[in-house]
């Protein structure tokens, strides 16, 4: 069964109402019951925090679970696992949440299925979850999108845009960005200049070159490390072209810093928008004016490193060997502009709005170090290593490798990790990362202790962006693993890491997905709202998800709690820092852009963080990706989520049937267009109903043999067979598909 039967089960979650046998179960849903709402997979840790609330907005709330902590089948309600809470820390209340809590290991429980922790003392259960090898596939999918809900001047239309979050192209009409002119010299017909296409950089529309500078790097990272799991269906125009979607992607931003590049001497500039505060919504009813700013050292040595980085990921290509040579020719043309131009910190003036996009002199030297490492891996010559060993050293996190500047320690492990490096260099690189990880304890291995939603990271994090430095927290773990720096603490890397993930994911102080709109992925409890001039405060469309039709589109990654918060809404400031968080998107000066506001930055880091946890589904039997049910040793269509279990032993064929004492069914398919097919192992006869959600009986009757059930016609939906003989029965959750889907 697909995960769409898990997204249609989680609706029902809600509600409280399940089915098991004959008798109805129902439950509340307890919401501090924290768990990653989208699940986990088999091998992984998997322990629930149970929470109750001592101070913050929601300090009225008191939970006080069971000993006795229990996970049960979503589909029947029977119990999987049973184990105990455990008090963490003595009953202490952690200062960062202002709650105190118990956890729940269920770690032992492997058996691929959709659960949900139920507590037996109080009868309340949390949100249901998967354990699935490949949970976290399309939730990495839908993630990955929100660069094509991001990409301007191209339109977003049916069936590439979801149903709801269509727009026409943006800032293509007259003086916009296929017509941009200079920010310095605004009247000048002979400066203007094509420079469309790219991402909006966060909720607001403009484009900013050394913005992308982790962006880029995270996002090739994330292809170079799994390239297996970044399949070409992610549902965007170009897909089905034979390149995985999220380099198509990345292309499309190559494609707008190539032409934010000066062809003739390679300089870039730095970015191109508005000069004034107003984006309506959608983009594509701005008309505005936009302008590009200079060619500047920051961006341009910002540049050679993206498109070197971008050459050795798409080398791998073949039919792309053309754009690569165009990607390295264009790299070189900005190291040299680079070096023979002054650098400057003051290039930006900020007219065109609103961030600063200078960098620093040390971070232009850090950009410099990262670009001549991927320049030396794509050309091999010895001029970019010669300019690494020379000055490696201005990478600060050599220093104090914690969880900024990410994407320059990544350029120096690559580095060190080329066979022509030099070998001292290359020693000393990994030496300090090793030292790092070994004295820089807030930010590397697990520690249970320090936080009670067990992915700690110290107060002074928790700032503008702070989702931005959990993933990247996350990061640092995984490349202690992924560059082969100490085996023996890899398991406690890998569980930092995860911990990274599951805070995301709802293992928070806030309960929340920290994904917007992630209800049709599995999340129960996800981002309803956030400042973005799209999805704008006040739109009837997409303002928010309880509010407006839609709310904003699925995957975004807001800025997180923030602790420094600035606005009017003081109380905020006052929450403990894990829950300086606020669901709203108002603009000034309640400024809820410093904590909702998402970033194509915060959005690179999670994706570069979960893609070394994303396990890429096989064709299931009924053609679909990911769908959950396979063709077994026996010939069965079985498997996923249906409570069936696939087995590879072909003298063992019980595959596909589902078990009630002695009594054996098939049960496919799963979910269902057109006929529904019931067999009996015994070839007895049996009673057989299907019901819908509330319970209302759509078919009922008596079979024996094969039976086939039309279900052409009926709505869509959730729907539940019950089959039962000499006393035996079987209830499992059915899907119901319209014949066109």
């Amino acid at each position: 069964m697909n995960d769409r039967l898990r997204i249609l089960l989680a609706g029902i979650a809600c509600t409280g109402l399940f089915f098991s046998g004959q008798a109805q179960v129902n439950y509340t849903v307890e919401k501090n019951i924290r768990v990653d709402q989208f699940g986990y997979r088999p091998q992984d840790d998997k322990v629930a925090v149970l929470t109750d609330p001592q101070s913050g907005f929601n300090a009225s709330e008191s939970y006080q679970p069971g000993i006795t902590m229990e996970v049960r089948r979503l589909y029947d309600g029977t119990t999987a696992f049973t184990g105990s809470s455990a008090l963490w820390n003595n009953g202490a209340t952690q200062s960062q949440s202002g709650d105190k809590g118990w956890h729940f290991d269920f770690s032992a429980l492997t058996d691929t299925g959709t659960y949900y922790v139920f507590d037996p003392a109080n009868q309340v259960g949390s949100y249901p979850f998967i354990i699935q090898p490949h949970v976290y596939f399309e939730v990495l999918k839908a993630a990955a999108r929100v660069y094509f809900y991001q990409r301007c001047g191209f339109s977003k239309q049916l069936p590439f845009a979801e149903n709801g979050w269509t727009d026409g192209a943006s800032y293509l009409a007259s003086g916009q960005d296929s017509e941009a002119h200079s920010v310095d010299d605004k009247n000048n017909a002979g400066l203007v200049k094509d420079m469309r296409g790219g991402w909006y950089d966060a909720g607001d529309n403009n484009k900013y070159v050394t913005f992308t500078e982790s962006v880029m790097h995270q996002l090739l990272d994330a292809y170079r490390f799994q390239p297996a799991i970044w399949t070409d269906d992610f549902g965007i125009p170009e897909s089905g072209n034979n390149l995985p979607d999220i380099l198509d992607e990345v292309m499309w931003e190559l494609d707008w810093i190539k032409r934010m590049q000066d062809t003739v001497d390679g300089g870039v500039h730095i970015k191109i928008g508005d000069i004034d505060y107003t984006s309506p919504s959608p983009p594509s009813s701005d008309t505005g004016p936009r302008y590009y700013g200079p060619k500047c050292s920051s961006s341009t040595i910002v540049t050679a490193g993206i498109f070197a980085h971008a050459a050795v990921v798409l080398s791998a290509f073949p039919s792309l060997a053309t754009y690569v040579d165009d990607l390295m020719v264009r790299a070189e043309k900005a190291w040299d502009w680079y070096g023979q131009n002054a650098r400057s910190t003051n290039c930006d003036t900020q007219e065109i709005v609103s961030g600063d996009a200078d960098k620093s002199l040390t971070d232009q030297d850090q950009s410099a170090v990262t670009a001549a490492a991927y320049l030396f891996g794509i050309t091999g010559k010895q001029v970019y290593a010669n300019y690494v060993n020379a000055n490696y050293t201005a990478v600060t996190l050599l220093n104090w490798w914690g969880p900024y500047g990410v994407a320059y320690g990544d350029g120096l492990l690559y580095y060190a990790a080329l066979s022509g490096a030099d070998q001292t260099v290359a020693n000393a690189i990994r030496a300090a990362k090793q030292s790092n990880a070994n004295s820089v304890g807030d930010f590397y291995g697990f520690s249970v202790q320090k936080d009670l939603y067990r992915s700690w990271m110290p107060d002074a994090q928790y700032h503008w962006g702070s989702n931005q430095i959990k993933a990247c927290t996350g990061i640092i773990n995984l490349d202690m693993n992924l560059y082969a720096l100490d085996a023996t603490d890899s398991l406690q890397y890998a569980k930092r890491a995860l911990a990274s993930v599951h805070y995301m994911h709802g293992v928070n102080p806030m309960g929340l997905v920290y994904l917007s709109n992630m209800a049709d992925r599995g999340a129960e409890n996800s981002v309803n709202t956030i400042y973005h001039s799209w999805f704008a405060d006040g739109s009837a469309v997409w303002d928010d998800v309880r509010t407006s039709t839609y709310g904003p589109a699925p995957g975004y990654v807001p800025g997180g709690p923030n602790k420094d918060y600035a606005g009017s809404l003081a109380w905020i400031g006052n929450e403990p820092v894990q829950k300086s968080y606020h669901e709203w998107n108002t603009g000034y000066p309640e400024n809820s852009w410093e904590i909702t506001e998402p970033g194509i930055y915060y959005q690179s880091a999670y994706i570069r963080l979960l893609a070394s946890f994303t396990e890429l589904p096989a064709v299931d039997c009924f053609g679909e990706t990911g769908g959950g049910a396979f063709v077994d040793s026996c010939g069965i269509c079985a498997g996923g989520n249906t409570g069936i279990t696939p087995v590879t032993d072909p003298d063992n064929c019980t595959t596909g049937m589902e078990a009630m004492g002695d009594r054996k069914w098939i049960v496919f398919p799963n979910p269902v267009k057109g006929l529904l097919n019931i067999k009996p192992v015994d070839g007895s006869s049996f009673d057989y109903m299907v019901y819908d959600a509330l319970g209302r009986v759509i078919i009922s009757g008596v079979g024996s043999g094969n039976l086939a059930i039309s279900m052409e016609g009926r709505p869509a939906g959730m729907y539940f067979l019950r089959v039962t003989s000499s006393g035996e029965n079987l209830t499992l959750p059915l899907v119901v598909q319209d014949s066109e889907n």
